[in-house]
């Protein structure tokens, strides 16, 4: 039987005069993980497959070409290749994050309180200094972090987030501004004394769970297309306080992805603090956040998207207006 043989019969392959051919589109960057070490790993495909696979030259973007007399020759190799595209994907590191931003100047002033606050009360305590602290103009809420490796992935981005925004995000959200709350402090791992990172819990005000659904649905919808690799089913909305990756790297996104574009393993040394009187001091008190009355294009201003580089200035995907206050 034909079909028990296929790798996937997912894959669109073209019969052609000569036999069959598929095609895989691939930034030029991940090239060099499909040819391998003086061509081994192309050749031992195309061997192994009896295919011909042709990739363009280092620097070109294009796509790699799969030909055979077999079809099932043919899947096998689009599929060990896609196998090594995600393989080497996962290695690389981020280059940009997909959030909502929440650094309004009245924000900004009540997370600088915050922060005077924390550093009067606590600096005493083991790593508690300036140096831990998320910079008051990129709090955000992170829905998933990105590896974009080519203009033609930042621009399938931009357009899939502009399908999300027409397809469900305007029902979700009833054509009306999100109002939304920062409630408490939470920290990341068990030990309240050994932290590595603070943040502010984030629900709607009206107690309806319509952010969480509207993030989630364009996470699941990012990750069926491959670029947000699927880790979770469900994103946990927080904005980031304070993180001990900000020592060394104040730009320092969520969590590393721990290799170079070469994929080899970074070490990442993080020097935890004590978190125990921050987590007693600020839970007594409310972060909030409310959606905005103003209109951006006849649209309620709701949550704005933004797909940031990863140490750049935010670039606004879906412009929106969220006022903010960090009391």
């Amino acid at each position: 039987m034909e079909g028990a043989d296929e790798p996937c019969d997912a894959y669109e392959v073209e019969q052609t005069a000569q036999g069959f051919r598929a095609t895989v589109s691939a930034p030029s960057l991940l090239y060099k993980h499909i040819v391998g070490k003086r061509g081994d790993t192309k050749k031992k495909i195309e061997m192994e497959t009896k295919t011909s696979i042709t990739i363009p030259k280092p620097g070109q973007d294009g796509e790699i070409v799969i030909t055979g007399h077999h079809r099932n020759g043919v899947i096998s190799a689009r599929t060990r290749i896609d196998v090594l595209l995600d393989t080497f994907r996962r290695k690389q590191p981020f280059t940009h994050f997909l959030s909502f931003f929440l650094n309004e100047a009245e924000v900004q002033e009540g997370f600088l309180k915050f922060q005077e606050k924390v550093l009067e009360k606590c600096s005493k305590d083991r790593g508690v200094d300036s140096s831990v602290f998320q910079n008051p103009k990129k709090l955000h809420l992170t829905i998933g972090m990105l590896v974009l490796l080519s203009e033609q992935e930042v621009q399938q981005t931009r357009e899939m987030l502009q399908r999300c925004k027409e397809e469900f995000i305007n029902d979700i959200a009833g054509g009306k501004p999100l109002q939304v709350e920062m409630a408490g402090i939470e920290y990341m791992n068990d030990d309240p004394g050994m932290v590595d990172v603070l943040y502010a819990k984030v629900h709607m005000k009206d107690g309806s769970n319509r952010l969480q659904e509207l993030v989630d649905r364009v996470l699941e919808r990012f990750q069926a297309s491959g670029l947000i690799v699927k880790e979770w089913n469900s994103v946990k909305l927080h904005a980031t306080v304070m993180n001990t990756l900000f020592r060394k790297d104040p730009n320092a996104e969520g969590r590393y992805n721990l290799y170079t574009a070469d994929g080899k393993y970074i070490f990442k040394e993080r020097e935890s603090f004590d978190g125990r009187n921050i987590l007693k001091e600020t839970n007594m008190h409310i972060l909030k956040t409310a959606g905005s009355t103003a209109h951006r294009a006849g649209t309620a201003g709701w949550l704005g998207f933004i797909l940031q580089f990863c140490g750049s200035d935010p670039e606004p995907l879906i412009p929106g207006i969220l006022n903010s206050v960090f009391t």
